[in-house]
């Protein structure tokens, strides 16, 4: 493609890896954070992608995101686990939580990890599959910075808001459902802006609460909700299980994911994980394979995220096309020569 410089993943990985590690980030969390980035690209989801590298640097520069930061983890009970950040990346905070999940799971069925002073943490449903590789149904509850209003109001209140789910699929890759809770991602608008095109009616509101098709409008404006109060609904809801269960900084509080001024962001993540054979006294698998035949057997019937996979294999054959404009910023970044 023109504009674009062909990756293999090891390739992005190497790269974001260098970048990350030229910019105040320890080694052991840069290459953790790589491997993250590198996947959402393969997946098809080029905004949790390389192009979070510049923002991720500018912060670690600045100390608004501690790239040297290991997260610790306390267990409160058999099923509950706190984990803090401690203002770093989300990422390696997750890898602390996924094993106590999968322990806990085990023994008791179900468990809990919430996840404290956070940040940016990607593809929500990269974090599900993995527990659902392992048996699990997981559910990934995760706030972010203001950018939709409460309904009816016009002041940015609550983040996009991702919530993803995964269940094991006995016959094939688990079934991913990711979603966040704006009609369209915020990085469309800002792409937009940065393009100096216009952006669709039915994306955002401006600051008066009028629809707007000018991305600077946009971006002081509000993200349009999925289903309108519903999903305002929805994200004032993960606000509560991400921010307020972790105690942590609600969306209108946050700082934005994308300066590298202000205070650390604070976010909060929840990661619950259940059992399925223990809950189901051993039907799950049966019940799940009666749904996916039921789907697949229509004609025009797709499962969710049959995309991602697509996206996944292509990646793997063929690597990753990274614009250009995000491949020098990063080999700059890197210290390397363009």
């Amino acid at each position: 493609m023109s504009g674009t410089v062909n990756l293999s993943l090891n390739e992005a990985r190497n790269l974001t890896l260098d970048a990350l590690s030229a910019n105040k980030t320890d080694p052991i969390n840069a290459r953790i954070v790589a491997n993250a980035l590198v996947d959402a690209e393969a997946n098809g989801q080029a905004g949790h992608g390389l192009s979070r590298i510049s923002s991720y640097c500018a912060q670690a520069r600045t100390g608004k995101l501690d790239g040297f930061a290991k997260p610790t983890a306390r267990q409160i009970s058999s099923v509950v686990q706190s984990v803090d950040a401690r203002y770093g990346f989300a990422y390696p905070a997750i890898e602390l939580a996924l094993p106590f999940l999968k322990e806990a799971t085990t023994q008791n069925g179900l468990a809990l990890s919430a996840i404290r002073h956070s940040h940016h943490f990607g593809q929500a449903g990269a974090h599900c599959e993995r527990l659902a590789k392992q048996g699990m149904i997981a559910f990934v509850f995760g706030n972010a910075p203001k950018a939709i209003a409460a309904h009816g109001g016009k002041t940015p209140m609550f983040g996009t808001n991702p919530i993803a789910f995964a269940a094991p699929n006995h016959e094939g890759d688990p079934l991913v459902i990711d979603l966040a809770l704006s009609r369209v991602a915020r990085g469309k608008v800002m792409a937009a802006q940065r393009a100096g095109k216009s952006i669709p009616e039915g994306w955002s509101l401006d600051k008066a609460g009028q629809p707007t098709t000018d991305p600077k409008e946009a971006l002081e404006g509000t993200m349009i909700p999925i289903g309108e109060a519903k999903g305002a609904a929805l994200a004032m809801m993960i606000e509560i299980m991400a921010a307020g269960l972790c105690g942590t900084a609600f969306g209108f509080e946050a700082s934005s994911l994308f300066s590298g001024e202000g205070a650390a962001p604070d976010l909060g993540q929840v990661i619950l994980a259940i059992n399925t054979d223990m809950v189901s006294g051993g039907a799950f698998t049966e019940r799940m394979q009666t749904l996916v035949n039921a789907i697949e057997a229509e004609q025009g019937a797709r499962l969710p995220g049959t995309s991602r996979l697509a996206a996944r294999n292509k990646a793997k054959l063929h690597g990753i096309d990274v614009p250009k404009h995000i491949y020098e910023e990063a080999v700059t970044l890197s210290g390397q020569p363009v």
